[in-house]
């Protein structure tokens, strides 16, 4: 390749990061524009990243997704504290955070609608009722896989944030009907409920869900093995959207896999 083909394969990111681009492009950039560049995320030096975020008291979103493999709540608690007006937060796979970070989050960012939490282990039920405490106003949250989570944290939550509309508690052992019950009675406008792979999640509680949520729209329970179709139909004639399919469908792609072809099955009676 040539010296002039070189030069056009050369991109922005290949300028010095000290010396060039935080203190003469970067800087100039709005910061919501900055943190949503994924492709940046990973060959940001922490340094660079800190120095861009350090007088910044403007945003409104902030995901750290593109750093989760090294922030620490050194890094965060500043940025949280001088950003109060963020609506939307996601944290989710950072590991190195702590229940520290959270805390700042619920009594810095009173306006916040939309916050992801995926993965993060270290979020415990003090830091989430501190969140349920500050942050009435919540829209969304994803508590997927966050394992220390149970039933009187997420149950405390329902009863402080009741205009969520969507939740995800999947991948949790502890969760059973009486979280999925009390969200239930409480979050009225639920839209989207996430239980997957929620073992102890049973009949009793899709069937509350079905009464007291009108407006759902979708409901995820695959391998949540205690729930069967008496509790999912009534849901689906109601046009939810469940990642289950009914059982006589099941067995037709099954017995279509065995066979090669799909058979002709007449349903009318």
């Amino acid at each position: 390749m040539g010296e002039e083909a070189k030069m056009r394969t050369r991109c922005l990111l290949d300028l010095p990061w000290e010396d060039v681009l935080v203190p003469h492009i970067l800087c100039h950039l709005p910061l919501q524009h900055l943190v949503s560049l994924q492709r940046i995320g990973p060959s940001v030096p922490k340094e660079a990243f800190c120095s861009m975020l350090k007088d910044n008291k403007v945003l409104h979103s902030l995901s750290l997704q593109s750093c989760s493999d090294w922030v620490t709540d050194k890094e965060l608690l500043p940025v949280i504290g001088q950003n109060q007006h963020l609506q939307r937060v996601d944290m989710s796979g950072c590991v190195w955070l702590t229940r520290h970070s959270l805390v700042a989050v619920s009594l810095s960012c009173m306006h916040l609608q939309h916050l992801g939490l995926a993965h993060c282990e270290w979020v415990d039920s003090l830091s989430l009722r501190s969140l349920a405490d500050h942050c009435g106003g919540l829209q969304s949250i994803d508590l997927t896989a966050c394992r220390q989570l149970k039933d009187d944290a997420i149950c405390y939550l329902a009863k402080k944030c009741l205009k969520l509309r969507s939740l995800s508690l999947a991948v949790n052992a502890n969760v059973t009907d009486e979280s999925v019950e009390e969200v239930a009675k409480n979050c009225r406008g639920l839209e989207q409920l996430d239980l997957t792979g929620c073992l102890r999640v049973r009949n009793q509680s899709i069937r509350t869900l079905a009464e007291y949520c009108p407006k759902l729209q979708g409901l995820k329970v695959n391998h949540c093995h205690n729930v069967t179709e008496s509790s999912l139909d009534p849901l689906r004639k109601r046009n939810v959207v469940i990642d289950v399919e009914p059982p006589l469908q099941r067995a037709l792609v099954l017995l279509q896999d065995v066979l090669g072809f799909a058979p002709f099955i007449n349903l009318q009676i």
